[in-house]
């Protein structure tokens, strides 16, 4: 893995995120692209002392803005001094706009292998990210991005879980799955929650059997289960074998599918679940 992008807000869940990226990333090969989205400070309207309106443009208004700014800076350059003192490549990027935007723009510039996101739930990075922005990225970016959310403190991904519903041919994208997973010496388990309103059209054995053939993998490693709803079999089962990664794979939906017959588990997982989430795209 060449390059891989952490957007991080200087909270705890960028420590997370930096976390998860230190256990991905091979030290003097990878390099750990640190990007911080800077929206310029807006200043608070509301009348001062006196009943005079602050003067966004005057003396006062500008050294707050440039004393932010350097402080957020310096703040970026001491996370990728402290990462390249580790013994890891870094560079610090600063972006200027909204957390979606720059996220975007760095991926396209920059064109990273993967990108990783703390989620927080409580106000913080992913949260900015408003409506059906808060899955955007991770849905439709053209790298693989992963989710880390508040509940977790990564220092290992040792037992991951590959959810599936055997509809569509994954092959493309377990073969980047098996080169991760033998970079980062981890188990994987195939994983296919049956339930009442989840589609089921394809037989499972095709799939099945091309898998089999192609990857080496065997029954021991094949998981079907059923649930009254996907998600919750899904982690149920993640939790019950103690998984540290979850991965899925986001496809592009027609609006039929997407909001009248199959709406994503992909995207309620992304904020919803408690266990680091990796989203591959199919093409």
């Amino acid at each position: 893995m060449n390059k891989i992008l952490i957007p991080i807000d200087f909270s705890e869940n960028a420590e997370r995120a930096l976390a998860a990226a230190r256990i991905i990333a091979e030290k003097g090969s990878t390099e750990l692209l640190i990007m911080h989205a800077y929206e310029p400070y807006i200043a608070d309207v509301s009348v001062t002392p006196g009943n005079v309106l602050p003067g966004v443009g005057g003396a006062d208004f500008l050294t707050l803005t440039d004393e932010l700014e350097n402080e957020f800076r310096k703040k970026l350059e001491d996370y990728a001094a402290n990462l390249t003192a580790e013994g890891y490549k870094a560079r610090a990027i600063w972006e200027i706009g909204s957390v979606q935007s720059s996220v975007e723009n760095a991926i396209r510039e920059y064109q990273p292998d993967m990108a990783v996101i703390g989620r927080t739930g409580t106000g913080g990075f992913l949260d900015k990210l408003v409506g059906s922005s808060a899955t955007h990225i991770a849905l439709h970016s053209t790298c693989p991005v992963l989710i880390i959310p508040p509940q977790t403190n990564p220092d290992k991904f040792s037992k991951v879980v590959y959810a599936t519903q055997f509809e569509y041919n994954e092959s493309d994208i377990l073969k980047e799955v098996f080169v991760l997973l033998n970079h980062l010496g981890s188990s994987l388990t195939l994983l296919k929650i049956n339930s009442d309103n989840q589609p089921n059209i394809q037989p499972d054995n095709q799939y099945i059997d091309e898998i089999k053939a192609e990857f080496g993998v065997t029954d021991n490693n094949i998981v079907v289960r059923s649930s009254r709803h996907v998600l919750d079999g899904i982690e149920e089962y993640c939790d019950e074998v103690g998984a540290d990664l979850l991965i899925m794979s986001a496809r592009e939906r027609s609006f039929l599918e997407e909001y009248l017959i199959n709406p994503s588990v992909t995207r309620k997982l992304i904020v919803d679940t408690h266990v680091p989430l990796l989203v591959f795209h199919l093409k």
